[in-house]
């Protein structure tokens, strides 16, 4: 029942009256959910609908933290600084007051801190704000990160571009990281027309690699032709960024690498990429 510090996690703190209308019209999912004990999965957009960052919302009784990839906390806190004008809120960054942790594979959760179920997959266990390690945590950051990429989650700027990415691309409608009905927010026109008009041409797939592990942003070659390229990975799993025509069954080459597609029960693919 492992149990992991994850030092590359940072927290954003949102706190104020009006912390939750603030986030509500900024980021992608329904902020309201956000209680003690449940955790709200949302991504911070540009006004093009290009992921910005992304992050699990947990609740304190009088504060919003947002665990964020720690590389990320600057531009999170500049983006939502810009949009606060009279709102009655106050932003920093708590990364130095609370450690973030993860916990899977039946690991129970913590009482007496910051912690919920995590949102995106029952598999993908648990989240924890503390603000000293946990006397259980007894694996490492790399096991937490075999462990998503053996449930096929793509992490932050590991699989995802600035202000390049479509969360559609990225499995957020899957993984519950978007609201189709909570109204406005930054970036929510282009996610809609996405979704609705069936825009989507390529997807963050997980692949098994057999072979030396290539480095990110090597091209991924289906009968040489170009059809992706990777991403994140580590022991014989990785994430890449597939067309849809590439999932067609063809060999694919990455490297000295070949990739095989593992597509989970969660990802959700049109029928002609299945076929």
């Amino acid at each position: 029942m492992p149990i992991a510090v994850l030092p590359e996690r940072g927290v954003v703190e949102v706190a104020g009256e009006d912390r939750v209308a603030f986030l509500q019209g900024l980021v992608s999912n329904d902020v309201r959910g956000a209680a003690p004990g449940n955790a709200v999965f949302a991504a911070l957009l540009t006004p093009q609908g290009k992921w910005v960052s992304e992050f699990l919302i947990l609740a304190a009784p009088d504060r919003l933290l947002l665990d964020v990839e720690r590389g990320l906390v600057a531009a999170t806190l500049q983006r939502l600084t810009r949009f606060k004008l009279r709102s009655k809120v106050t932003l920093r960054d708590a990364s130095g007051d609370l450690v973030v942790h993860a916990g899977w594979g039946g690991a129970p959760l913590p009482d007496g801190v910051v912690a919920a179920p995590d949102p995106r997959l029952p598999e993908a266990g648990w989240r924890a704000l503390a603000p000293a390690p946990l006397p259980g945590a007894d694996a490492t950051a790399e096991d937490w990160d075999r462990h998503r990429l053996s449930l096929g989650l793509p992490e932050g700027s590991k699989d995802l571009v600035a202000e390049q990415t479509v969360l559609l691309e990225a499995g957020f409608d899957e993984l519950h990281g978007v609201s189709w009905t909570k109204g406005c927010y930054m970036g929510q026109e282009l996610t809609a027309r996405t979704k609705y008009r069936g825009l989507v041409k390529r997807r963050l797939v997980p692949v098994a690699v057999e072979g030396p592990l290539p480095a990110p942003g090597t091209p991924v070659l289906a009968d040489g032709a170009e059809v992706g390229e990777m991403r994140s990975g580590r022991d014989g799993l990785g994430v890449a960024q597939l067309r849809l025509e590439a999932l067609d069954g063809r060999a694919l080459r990455c490297g000295e690498a070949a990739l095989t597609p593992r597509i989970p029960g969660w990802m959700v693919l049109p029928a002609a990429a299945t076929a």
